[in-house]
């Protein structure tokens, strides 16, 4: 039976969830206030949105693991004795670390390497390689597990309000967003990750409060009827999480319990601080 590696890059924020697994992390870089930062190793979330807070004119900008660092981890990967490498990346949409990934596929001799182009970024990314991780120690394959990874990437949901489209235009993340920046920096509007991975907004609307009301209100009218793993991802937000998550419970009370998740700082870099993200994951 193959023995099968794993890994994710770090826009999946998995630094944030306690596991047991061996799943080492491609990281990102950072840049702001004129320092070069690895994500998480060099700063945690909490320090960034702080310091984003503190200076609200710092421009953070990011730059996705080089192709030669991804060939080392790959390699270091083949000398544990892995036989084979699934590597799970942030959307193709979103950032150039899948190009890089597969680019880096190529470099490596007689190791047979697979990225899987999750099309999402932050927990349900965490939640493809954590199935994954599990599925290998059950004994699947491979192609069992990406078809599995294929279900959370097609079955899942995630709608956010920022509480600034600065980050968002200033990193062209945001879909659609030429020819009307200057209105749309004065709203808050909906947000969402698309099915073909892309970031898009799809209501506008004028004031944060209005905007997490519509998180909530669009993730009640999504979920209706269906069996799902809510969760919250956030951008140093303690007050709109609590927040969300208590609306949601008192909506759904049989739902017990929704997880929290820091956005880590390479993607919060595109989104800015307080952030808040609501979604779903649907059950099997």
């Amino acid at each position: 039976m193959s023995k099968i590696g794993l890994m994710v890059c770090g826009n999946s924020g998995i630094d944030y969830i306690k596991h047991g697994y061996d799943i080492p992390v491609i990281r990102s870089i950072l840049f702001v206030g004129g320092k070069e930062y690895t994500d998480f190793v060099d700063i945690s979330a909490e320090e960034f949105y702080q310091m984003l807070e503190n200076d609200p004119s710092l421009t953070p900008s990011t730059s996705q693991a080089a192709t030669g660092v991804m060939v080392e981890q790959y390699e270091e990967m083949k000398a544990k004795g892995y036989d084979e490498l699934l590597v799970v990346s942030i959307s193709q949409k979103l950032s150039g670390t899948y190009e890089n990934a597969m680019l880096a596929t190529k470099l490596v001799e007689d190791f047979k390497v697979t990225v899987f182009n999750s099309n999402t970024v932050a927990y349900p990314q965490a939640k493809m390689i954590l199935d994954a991780a599990k599925m290998v120690e059950e004994g699947k394959t491979v192609e069992e597990i990406i078809a599995h990874m294929e279900f959370i990437r097609d079955n899942h949901a995630i709608w956010f309000a920022v509480d600034t489209l600065r980050y968002l235009v200033k990193n062209g993340r945001l879909s659609g967003a030429s020819g009307f920046v200057g209105s749309l920096l004065k709203l808050k509007p909906l947000l969402t990750v698309t099915k073909d991975g892309r970031v898009e907004s799809i209501e506008k609307i004028r004031t944060t409060s209005k905007a997490t009301e519509r998180v909530i209100e669009k993730f009640l009218e999504e979920t209706k009827d269906l069996d799902v793993e809510p969760f919250i991802i956030h951008a140093h937000a303690p007050e709109r999480v609590e927040y969300v998550r208590d609306q949601v419970l008192r909506a759904r009370p049989q739902l017990k319990e929704i997880k929290d998740y820091p956005l880590t700082p390479v993607v919060g870099a595109h989104a800015g601080p307080k952030l808040v993200a609501l979604g779903y994951i649907l059950k099997k």
